[in-house]
């Protein structure tokens, strides 16, 4: 993993649909509440102004708009912080674009704990959750720049709503482009091991690699799974993790409840009951302080992520 490059998604993001664009998408169109700067979008205002639409401080509105494009053959991606895009505008994100199933992708940039000073008012630890819970919406997270830029086309050819949250901070650089495809629903192993298998998704997932390779020298073997999206989820994938590994934890810059945890708990309980350890934020909000020292608060680091893991292991 060359963790000297770092990349954040929300960059990737503002990349990813310039290159659609330039690669002669016409039908995709960008909407933003004014955030561009902090979204990324403005990368694509700066490129394709006439197909840039900045809809104000007015997110439900935003979404609106969204559906209305969407029914005239547009394909429409919408932005804002996942706090103003998940949550303010949810009730119409429900009613105007999950309900009649449109196909508009709403791209949801500083989720989680990461966006940091910006404090509880501004951390979305819910939006996997409320998103999740939308008939017929697809809920992505992606780990690196790579599977960013990958996801946004994706999700861009996908006949249907997508929600895809994007990070504020630079994330390690774990996969190789040449090498790398996504595909909607598949997560994929990173490493190999049997003792425990930790399924992330987002910055937790090179947070977790961490943790493997300092396990990796005490003899305990972690096998990684990114999972990306998490709805639909790669059910096979965490089954054969939990044949395997008999133990399955999962990390998640997200609320414990309703996210990529619950999402595995309920395969898991259902299929193949499995001993299982979520990690992620425990029914609590978030506070001001620089992120990672709020990541550290809330165990979202190695170090913490390595602590777990033992622990899970010795009982």
């Amino acid at each position: 993993m060359p963790e000297n490059k770092l990349i954040a998604t929300r960059d990737s993001y503002g990349h990813a649909l310039v290159e659609l664009a330039d690669a002669g998408c016409n039908d995709l169109v960008v909407l933003d509440a004014d955030l561009s700067v902090s979204t990324k979008t403005c990368m694509f205002r700066d490129a394709y102004p006439e197909r840039f639409f900045d809809c104000g401080i007015a997110e439900a509105n935003m979404m609106g708009v969204a559906a209305g494009l969407s029914t005239c053959g547009y394909v429409p991606f919408v932005s804002s912080f996942a706090m103003f895009a998940a949550g303010r505008a949810y009730e119409q994100i429900r009613n105007t674009i999950g309900y009649p199933h449109l196909n508009v992708k709403i791209a949801a940039t500083h989720g989680g704990l990461s966006v940091g000073e910006d404090g509880a008012s501004h951390q979305c630890c819910e939006d996997f959750a409320l998103m999740r819970s939308i008939p017929g919406m697809t809920v992505i997270c992606p780990a690196d720049d790579v599977e960013a830029r990958a996801a946004v086309k994706a999700a861009y050819r996908h006949n249907g709503p997508v929600y895809l949250r994007l990070g504020r901070l630079a994330a390690p650089v774990i996969h190789d482009e040449m090498k790398y495809s996504f595909e909607i629903g598949k997560g994929e192993q990173l490493t190999d091991g049997f003792d425990i298998a930790v399924i992330a998704n987002g910055l937790m997932v090179g947070e977790t690699l961490k943790a493997a390779a300092v396990l990796k020298k005490q003899g305990i073997g972690v096998r990684v799974i990114n999972m990306p999206t998490i709805k639909p989820l790669d059910d096979d994938l965490v089954l054969r993790a939990a044949h395997d590994c008999k133990r399955v934890m999962t990390v998640e810059e997200h609320s414990v409840i309703g996210g990529l945890g619950e999402a595995v708990c309920s395969l898991l309980s259902e299929q193949l009951p499995t001993p299982v350890r979520r990690i992620g934020v425990n029914d609590q909000f978030g506070h001001s302080a620089p992120a990672w020292e709020v990541l550290a608060d809330f165990g979202l680091t190695a170090d913490h992520i390595t602590a777990a893991i033992t622990d899970f292991i010795q009982k």
